[in-house]
Formats: C-alpha cells, sequence, structure tokens
C-alpha cells in the first residue's frame, strides 16, 4: 500500500486509472463516457449528493465494489452524513435483502473509518 493512502482511497484511485486507461485507448467511447457520467451527477433538480447516494444505492444492488466505494466517498464530500449513508443501505436491503448488504455492511464500515481518520487529522 502506498504511503498515506489508505484502502479506500487505493481502489478509487485505481478505479479513475482504469477509467483513464480505457479512455486513451479507446477515446471516442472513454470520454464520451466520462462526460456523460460527470454531466448526471451535476446538480439539478436533484442535488450532486442526492445523485450519488442514488448511484451508491444502486452499486450496492449490483455488488460493484468500486462505485460503491467512489459514490460513497463522494457522498461524504459532499456533506452527507453518516446516518444518510445507512439509511441508503436500509432501502437496498428492503430491495436485495442479505446480497445487497453482503458487500455495504463492510465497504461503508471500511469508508466510514477512513473518513473518521481523516477527520482527526
Amino acid at each position: 500500500m502506498e504511503e498515506g493512502l489508505d484502502y479506500v482511497e487505493l481502489a478509487v484511485a485505481e478505479f479513475k486509472d482504469g477509467l483513464g486507461w480505457f479512455a486513451e485507448r479507446l477515446p471516442e467511447v472513454g470520454r464520451q463516457f466520462i462526460s456523460y457520467a460527470n454531466a448526471c451527477f451535476q446538480d439539478g433538480e436533484l442535488s450532486e449528493l442526492t445523485k450519488h447516494l442514488i448511484g451508491l444505492g444502486i452499486a450496492v444492488q449490483i455488488q460493484d465494489e468500486y462505485c460503491i466505494l467512489y459514490h460513497g466517498q463522494n457522498a461524504l464530500r459532499l456533506g452527507a452524513t453518516e446516518r444518510q449513508i445507512l439509511e441508503t443501505l436500509g432501502v437496498c436491503g428492503a430491495f436485495g435483502g442479505g446480497a445487497a448488504l453482503s458487500q455495504a455492511v463492510t465497504l461503508i464500515r471500511d469508508l466510514l473509518d477512513a473518513q473518521s481518520r481523516m477527520d482527526t487529522h
């Protein structure tokens, strides 16, 4: 593990690096995807925070570890409370039961622990 980076930061950096790699090799698709995704998360009738909570919920449902961490990290960056994150996971559990929560409860705990460590420094 790189000095100063924890698991969450490394996973999100790995995702972004992979997306950049893809965009370099297939720019007509990769750059369009990045542009589209960025536009989707801009403030509109729904706030950027709300959109990242939705993204977190979808990522939990499809068990996408990178997106769970990415959207969870962005939600926290935008001011989401621990309770808002956990309520999002609760809704996911209502839809997807144990399968939906199997990764989320550990990944989000890791994310919240990492955020707590950053807040204390």
